[in-house]
């Protein structure tokens, strides 16, 4: 075979095998024949929403391991064909079997994404936080840029945005933000961009235009569906009403309509002021808290598969994801992949998929960080 089907063989066998490690191949092995079992237990269908449960995980295991089989079965075929076409002298067979190869490889990449989307939560909706970091009016704005970033992507995978509540900047920009992105995989496609984001530019509000370095922070939690049951203690929680800020109507900026509710135990805070009613407001909150402790929880699932401790930190130098540099070169840089663009304008108006694709097949992976030098 030639070097330019060898690599391609290679990427594919690689993908089998991060696909094999995602599935937890022997332990899915072991669950489908249990569940093929309990399939013909006739006591199964005496609670009809579990036996609905276990049908529909049923499915996906075999989906997910028959698929596979698959696509093992073409890859060694179609090495065979070439072998077989290169000892008969057959170039017909060879460059068919190439081209097999070649539709397969791009179908491994298609499974590998698929394979990222397939976490408990991935295809739920998700709310999305922007913050600024110290800095005053530099960072307020950073956040601002970064409010946009994430609105105009979402614009471009076709999902519905709504801003749940906005904090406004003394002077410009923004503190804070919460948008509800609302489409197949939202929090799935956004969970990796959690994290702290660094721009360094000629600052517009330096008389002396000098470079200038800001942090802001995104956290990204999934909306909770109504079959989660995640139980919340009230008297754990503080509720403060106080009156809308930013652009509004007659009625949203008079009167005590935003809710803030802070749960003591966790020191999480939600906010929404998207509603002119307080009534309203108050239950978009509570299921913001929710969503907020769901993600929390599978957080620490995660962090005890993985055995990392990655947690929310300081928004400031050293603990970037992501580095935006506009002054004096362009280069956005992810700190995690090692994954960069030299087009940031293209990045802040939405052209994210490249760096959300190389996060996701790094989680996946279940590898460290990249020892990635940050942009100087």
């Amino acid at each position: 075979m030639r070097s330019e089907i060898e690599n391609i063989v290679d990427e594919i066998k690689q993908a089998i095998s991060l696909l094999r490690r995602h599935l937890d191949w022997d332990q899915a092995v072991r669950r489908l024949d249990w569940l093929n079992n309990k399939a013909e237990d006739p006591s199964l269908w005496n609670d009809a929403a579990e036996a609905q449960k276990l049908m529909r995980e049923r499915q996906q295991l075999d989906d997910g391991i028959n698929g596979l089989r698959r696509f093992e079965q073409q890859l060694n075929d179609n090495i065979e064909l070439i072998e077989l076409g290169e000892e008969e002298g057959d170039s017909a067979i060879v460059a068919e079997a190439e081209e097999a190869l070649r539709q397969l490889r791009g179908e491994a990449a298609k499974k590998q994404v698929e394979a990222m989307l397939s976490g408990e939560a991935d295809q739920n909706d998700t709310y999305l936080e922007v913050h600024s970091g110290a800095g005053g009016t530099e960072s307020q704005d950073w956040a601002n840029m970064l409010l946009r970033m994430y609105t105009r992507w979402a614009e471009r995978q076709g999902y519905k945005v709504e801003l749940m509540e906005i904090q406004d900047g003394e002077e410009a920009g923004i503190k804070s933000a919460t948008l509800l992105v609302k489409g197949h995989n939202a929090y799935g496609w956004l969970k990796t961009e959690s994290g702290v984001h660094r721009l360094v530019r000629i600052s517009p509000y330096d008389s002396n235009a000098r470079r200038h370095t800001s942090f802001s922070s995104i956290w990204v939690y999934p909306v909770v569906d109504e079959s989660i049951q995640i139980d919340i203690n009230e008297s754990d929680c503080r509720i403060d009403t106080y009156r809308s800020s930013g652009a509004g109507g007659q009625h949203v900026n008079t009167t005590d309509s935003a809710v803030r509710i802070t749960h003591m135990p966790s020191g999480i805070v939600v906010q929404c002021q998207q509603e002119r009613s307080q009534h309203k407001n108050r239950a978009k909150a509570w299921d913001m808290l929710r969503a907020r402790l769901y993600e929390a929880e599978l957080k620490k699932r995660e962090e005890a598969a993985n055995a990392e401790a990655a947690s929310k930190t300081d928004i400031g130098w050293g603990h970037q994801i992501r580095s935006y540099v506009l002054q004096p070169y362009q280069l956005v840089k992810d700190l995690r992949t090692g994954v960069e663009s030299s087009s940031p304008g293209d990045v802040l108006d939405g052209e994210l998929n490249e760096f959300m694709e190389a996060a996701l097949a790094h989680r996946v992976s279940g590898g460290a960080d990249a020892a990635v030098d940050d942009l100087s």
